[in-house]
């Protein structure tokens, strides 16, 4: 089983498609043969992992409910295509209503592409966004996926957690665009971070020089303007973060010169 490796990240799936952190934004990601797609996670009331970024649903839905203090029925039975038609004017035909996903049916989506004939295969990045790391782990055993996934986080102490448990596992560190690069290097090496993720606006040809001479991987974050990615990709980013993975696929298979 191989993975590919062409450093486009779908961040929250194909998410100028379709709505984001939903199965259909995931399995559009997957059909264009991203890399890795980057989802959120949160907990129910009642333990469940589910996958959406913000921590209520005001901005997808009609309704406005708290992750934290809802049951994964109540939320399931949430629209939450709602915003997504509305701001696209979409029909109901033209972009149905969606549930919001539990982790475990996105990891199963991404399980099942060893059942077919194809080579190479997406992986997903999680990024918690509550602490709910030792649950996450569980699951990822349970579910016997851990070749299937990777992290996605700003904190540390998390980073630090998911090391301990799986030194295999790979890491993205999230950082801002006024990070201090030597000292994230410094503590990238400490912990076995491979891959520093900055904001876009952060991302220099100074930064990028120093995180490849530590030989560490750089990305950017989250980038969906065509002329920003080429401009980055030129100055040797490894990995971008985007809604707009197409476009991003496109331009890296139309200059030869980009990596």
């Amino acid at each position: 089983m191989g993975f590919l490796k062409n450093g486009v990240t779908a961040h929250r799936g194909n998410s100028v498609q379709l709505p984001e952190n939903t199965m259909l934004a995931f399995i559009s990601a997957i059909s264009i043969a991203v890399d890795w797609i980057e989802a959120d996670i949160r907990e129910t009331a009642d333990g469940k992992l589910v996958v959406i970024h913000d921590d209520n649903t005001k901005r997808l839905a009609t309704h406005n409910l708290s992750i934290k203090n809802v049951t994964y029925a109540e939320l399931k039975a949430i629209d939450i295509a709602h915003q997504f038609r509305y701001t696209n004017q979409l029909t109901t035909e033209q972009c149905p209503k969606l549930s919001i996903p539990l982790l475990s049916d996105v990891i199963n989506l991404m399980k099942s592409q060893g059942l077919t004939k194809t080579q190479h295969f997406t992986r997903l990045s999680i990024h918690p966004k509550v602490d709910c790391i030792d649950q996450t782990i569980q699951l990822i055993e349970n579910m016997n996926a851990a070749i299937w996934v990777g992290f996605n986080d700003s904190n540390w102490e998390n980073l630090r957690r998911i090391r301990a448990w799986n030194s295999e596992i790979p890491v993205f560190w999230d950082r801002p665009a006024d990070n201090d690069i030597n000292n994230d290097i410094e503590t990238a090496k400490k912990l076995g971070i491979k891959n520093i993720i900055i904001q876009q606006t952060g991302i220099t040809p100074s930064k990028v020089k120093s995180v490849h001479d530590a030989e560490l991987e750089i990305g950017a974050w989250t980038v969906n303007n065509p002329s920003t990615m080429e401009k980055l990709l030129k100055l040797g980013i490894d990995r971008i973060y985007t809604d707009c993975p197409i476009n991003l696929l496109v331009i890296k298979n139309q200059d030869t010169t980009i990596k």
